[in-house]
């Protein structure tokens, strides 16, 4: 099925247009769940019903195309980008002590932290046994090397938890590890399994590295000014945890020296009452949510310049639009 020229995208008809393989993404994921230890499918069940979006499938689906390839090799790999993405949210919330997880209550808070982080643990090591099935030594880097760099980064972020001294540079090295690297993956293998030249594969690993930076920084900007009920997560929640992120590095190299000193007050003690409005209306006064959103749409220009190489096509504008999409679905 083609999408047809005529029709303009959105979010919903690229959805439409790969409905079936992102069904049999989910009927592999489930897979990915079996076990003989019970609880590991009964969480796996839990986890998948809860929805999202399947974005990194999605890009591992479009860059296929975008190659060239409909095999079903493509199906299963999408579903072990997947499960590698919910393994790192299991660990992520129960490092961050979350109690929800899309709209739904977090599963360390139903199984525990210790039977979480190793159903987390069996997810990344059964999603590299699956791999190796595939005999393809690239795509065995692709997916070890993203793993490595989103552990990585993990632990360079809890380095500096409140710390007011992370630079934009440092912000970008986490964001990169964070959501980059395995995005990046996923277009890259899209471009293995097409047999596509390295040239190729770099421009669609540099496409999908520049596509999950901006994803993350926009996802950043929503703590501060996003409708609650609609985002999922409470505002704040990363300053709760000491995370500083794009827009407050932009405003501490803004402020004064007396509102520098209430805002690191802040990261240090934690925000309490009244300290969040305050923090948003200096956010909005010294330009620092625009600021941060111009960084995305920047780094998102450069993503689909990264693409030129490839013809004109309609795969193309659906990748090009999934990139407009990770900086515009809820700001």
């Amino acid at each position: 099925m083609k999408i047809d020229s005529k029709t303009e995208l959105t979010f919903n008809s690229i959805i439409e247009h790969y409905k079936e393989d992102l069904l049999k993404v989910e009927e592999e994921l489930l897979t990915l769940f079996r076990s003989d230890v019970p609880v590991l499918p009964v969480i796996g069940k839990y986890i998948v019903e809860g929805g999202g979006k399947r974005i990194r499938p999605l890009f591992l689906l479009l860059s296929a195309e975008l190659s060239g390839f409909r095999g079903e090799e493509r199906i299963k790999l999408a579903a072990i980008i997947e499960s590698i993405h919910t393994a790192s949210l299991l660990h992520d919330d129960v490092i961050d002590n979350a109690r929800m997880r899309r709209g739904k209550t977090a599963a360390h808070h139903i199984w525990g932290n210790q039977i979480v982080i190793l159903v987390g643990d069996y997810l990344y090591s059964n999603a590299l046994k699956e791999a190796v099935s595939f005999r393809n030594q690239e795509i065995m880097e692709a997916l070890s090397e993203a793993t490595t760099f989103m552990t990585e980064g993990e632990l360079f972020q809890l380095n500096k938890i409140a710390d007011p001294g992370i630079t934009e540079e440092d912000y970008i090295r986490i964001v990169s590890a964070k959501t980059g690297a395995l995005i990046s993956s996923a277009c890259r293998i899209g471009g293995i399994l097409g047999n596509l030249s390295e040239k190729e594969k770099e421009a669609l690993s540099r496409f999908g590295m520049q596509v999950g930076i901006a994803f993350q920084v926009s996802d950043d900007i929503l703590d501060y000014v996003s409708d609650e009920n609609q985002f999922g997560k409470n505002l704040g929640k990363d300053l709760e945890e000491g995370k500083i992120t794009l827009p407050l590095i932009h405003l501490l190299q803004k402020v004064d020296k007396k509102e520098s000193e209430q805002i690191i007050k802040i990261i240090k003690e934690g925000p309490q009452d009244g300290d969040l409005s305050w923090l948003t209306e200096k956010l909005k006064e010294y330009n620092s949510i625009e600021s941060a959103m111009d960084k995305a749409r920047e780094i998102i220009i450069d993503a689909k310049k990264t693409l030129s190489i490839f013809p004109d096509s309609s795969v193309r504008d659906e990748l090009f639009y999934l990139a407009d999409y990770s900086i515009i679905r809820k700001v």
